[in-house]
This record gives structure tokens, sequence and C-alpha cells, in this order.
């Protein structure tokens, strides 16, 4: 399956389910979507660790309250289909509230930067 359908998915389910942390394997592409997260402010934090001698992340979930910040996520490219925008493509997710996350040729970042620095690139998911 995908891994970074599933670190999303992971990451909304563990919000509703009232946990406050979740450890998925290492990837850097992971990492870096991770960062984007805690930056836009879905997320915590994240540190890379070793648990059982593999690489994993330990991402810390953004709870308000006991609320999940992470109301809903969608995976837009997918390995069977492709999906690519430009810079004036980019479209706001509910309105402002939400995120899209993109892989551009500067990195993984989400579409408000893209936008500010106009940059297009392989949209990865919306989360909200």
């Amino acid at each position: 399956m995908d891994p970074i359908a599933n670190m999303i998915t992971g990451i909304k389910n563990a919000g509703n389910a009232g946990r406050d942390s979740l450890v998925v394997s290492y990837s850097k592409i992971k990492e870096n979507i991770a960062l984007v997260l805690k930056k836009e402010g879905f997320i915590k934090d994240v540190e890379k660790k070793t648990i059982g001698g593999k690489p994993s992340l330990l991402i810390n979930i953004f709870l308000e309250n006991r609320i999940p910040k992470v109301k809903g996520v969608k995976r837009i490219s997918k390995t069977s289909k492709r999906v690519y925008k430009k810079s004036s493509e980019i479209r706001l997710v509910k309105d402002g509230y939400g995120a899209v996350i993109l892989s551009t040729p500067k990195g993984v970042m989400s579409g408000r930067d893209a936008r500010k620095e106009k940059l297009g690139g392989e949209v990865l998911f919306t989360i909200w």
C-alpha cells in the first residue's frame, strides 16, 4: 500500500481515537511531510527514533482540549495517477482552514509557501 497515505490516515485516526502520539516507519519524504505539517500547525512535534532496531518517526499529535486538529485528509496524487499543478493552479483548501501539501523542486512544502515562491509540483494530499 501507499506509505504516505498510511501515514496521513494514521495521523487522522490517532487523533480521532484520542491518542497523543503515533509511530510510523521512517523515510525521508515522511519526515519532510511531518515537518511541513508541524509548520502548518496540524501536528505538535516530530522526532526520529530507533524503535526495535528500525528507524521510526514519533509524531506527537496536536490536540486542543482532546479535540483533534486534523479532521480529514485526501490523497490526491497516487502511484497509479500522478497529479501536478502550476503555482497559479494551487487553490485554498476549506477556505484557508486546510492545506495542500506538494512535492516541489525545492522539497516538500505547503501550497501557501509554493504560491509565495511561484513553484508548482506534484500535489501529494490535502489536509483539513
